[in-house]
């Protein structure tokens, strides 16, 4: 402690370090306008008074000096809020520090602008983790829209469905109203079940498509439920689908929630960030129910303009829950790997020589949600062969060549769109069980290389199979690329792994959907 704040200097004034050991300490010369490293606040004992009234070489031995008042240089950094310790000859303090300033100022500051600063730092640490990614304000910025304006909606379309029952069963035991209820709600919690069981896998695989296209799905069961009004007699039917979609959505916000939360999390501190979020969603739910009671209020004296009020706000609400939560899913960065992430990145690779950071490839991969997107020619696949789609001979081959070594294989495929119905080829890279992730991450980049392949000689290799004299060779130019790709794979696999932990990707695991999870297993006869 001694050696780190120790200068050789006859100066009366209390010096700057020229170098600290301490991690939890922090000089700096001029004080930086924003400060980006979190200090942690340090012990003081007796070696701090020795440090700051230090005395040269040849006194070391004796008591020390009187300390001479000024600025220490350690500086801490809580709640959002900037301090430096100063010692006035008799006591330390922990002063407060301008931190747009160049220079420290102990000045008194406005009381308004104390007042805001304090309220804005409580606010701020009440609903945001101390410890997260740049993107997750972007994605509060977008939650608030999308959960004040969704809230809203859910009042009205409640308010609907009482208004429903009452016409429908004006005349009926309120008995009955009760046994619609409760059949509404089972019959939506059953649907649940149903929709969670059938797509499990597809919640880490396709998270933001999948999270999206629920969204729209519960925009719509709200434009159901406040169309129950206008035909109670059908009010059982129309309450069921609704709730039945609302399940659905539910369902999948909550498979999702904890994928989407770790993104943020930076260090580890998912629990943090979890809380966070339930502040967040309670707090912006209840200022969507006073949006919706100030929207009644304003329409109380007129029952027809308050029975016209959800048709009215309903489009423009669903607009802006929707637009909010598109653009809320575009700042989620997820570090999880999957089969359409991987191949993004490995293109990027071999293409660019780079692996992408997860910003990056989140803006390539997109949420694609009506599944439009083009894969372009030749895509890879991972599964299982079919022989009614394939080359019987190349396919014969692949598999003859397979050894017990061999943890996958590639092979060509054929296949047919789903919208045009044309004729394409692909790649296919079967995976053997008890593959570990370096194997499929090779697999897939050794499919990429071939695609490049490929690609460079595309007419080619499309009309070279359909031609019966040059199929053998045809056989031995497939062959050789394999290999020749293999190579290339093999030799970027420990640079490619280093600067994927480098960049936060979570290499452990890829997560597969069900079809890509099949894997074969080698007899050898």
């Amino acid at each position: 402690m001694q050696s780190a704040f120790y200068t050789a200097s006859n100066s009366h004034q209390f010096p700057l370090p020229r170098k600290i050991h301490e991690t939890q300490f922090t000089a700096q010369r001029p004080f930086p306008k924003k400060l980006k490293t979190c200090f942690k606040a340090p012990t003081f004992t007796n070696s701090l008074r020795t440090s700051i009234g230090y005395e040269p070489e040849e006194s070391l031995g004796k008591e020390p000096g009187p300390a001479t008042p000024g600025l220490l240089p350690v500086v801490i950094r809580r709640s959002g809020r900037v301090s430096r310790y100063f010692w006035d000859g008799s006591c330390l303090q922990l002063v407060g520090v301008d931190g747009g300033a160049a220079s420290f100022s102990f000045n008194f500051e406005d009381g308004f602008r104390k007042l805001y600063r304090i309220c804005s730092l409580a606010v701020r640490d009440f609903f945001i983790p101390k410890q997260v990614s740049g993107n997750y304000m972007d994605y509060v910025k977008w939650k608030f829209l999308h959960r004040v304006f969704s809230s809203a909606l859910q009042v009205l379309a409640t308010q609907a469905m009482f208004r429903a029952i009452g016409i429908g069963y004006s005349r009926s035991l309120p008995a009955a109203a009760a046994l619609n209820w409760l059949l509404k709600e089972g019959l939506g919690r059953l649907s649940r079940c149903i929709y969670t069981a059938s797509l499990a896998s597809a919640f880490d695989t396709n998270l933001k498509r999948v999270r999206f296209s629920t969204s729209v799905l519960f925009s719509l069961s709200l434009g159901v439920e406040l169309l129950t009004p206008a035909f109670p007699q059908y009010f059982l039917v129309l309450a069921s689908l609704a709730n039945m979609a609302k399940q659905i959505s539910l369902a999948c916000y909550l498979a999702t929630g904890s994928a989407v939360h770790r993104s943020f999390a930076i260090a580890d501190n998912l629990g943090e960030v979890s809380a966070k979020a339930q502040i967040q969603t309670v707090c912006f739910d209840n200022l969507g129910l006073l949006l919706a009671a100030l929207l009644n209020m304003l329409f109380k004296n007129s029952q027809r303009l308050q029975t016209a009020l959800p048709f009215f706000v309903y489009p423009i609400f669903s607009v802006i829950d929707l637009f909010a939560i598109y653009q809320g899913l575009k700042h989620v960065h997820l570090q999880t790997l999957t089969k359409d992430r991987l191949e993004i990145l490995l293109n990027t690779w071999i293409e660019l020589g780079y692996v992408p950071a997860p910003a990056e490839v989140s803006k390539d991969e997109g949420i694609d949600f009506l599944r439009s997107k083009d894969k372009g020619l030749w895509p890879i696949r991972i599964g299982y062969l079919d022989p009614k789609n394939q080359i019987s001979e190349l396919s014969a081959m692949t598999m003859r060549s397979t050894s017990g070594e061999d943890y996958y294989f590639i092979s060509m495929e054929i296949f047919y769109t789903r919208i045009r119905g044309s004729r394409r080829q692909g790649i296919l890279i079967c995976v053997r069980e008890g593959a570990s992730t370096t194997d499929i991450v090779m697999g897939l980049l050794q499919a990429c290389y071939i695609r490049k392949s490929l690609l460079m000689n595309k007419y080619r290799w499309e009309n070279l199979f359909d031609a019966g004299d040059e199929l053998e060779s045809a056989l031995k130019e497939w062959s050789k690329l394999i290999e020749e790709c293999k190579r290339r794979a093999q030799g970027d696999m420990c640079l490619l792994n280093e600067q994927m932990l480098t960049l936060g990707w979570a290499t452990k695991n890829i997560l597969l959907s069900s079809q890509e999870q099949i894997r074969f297993s080698f007899v050898d006869d």
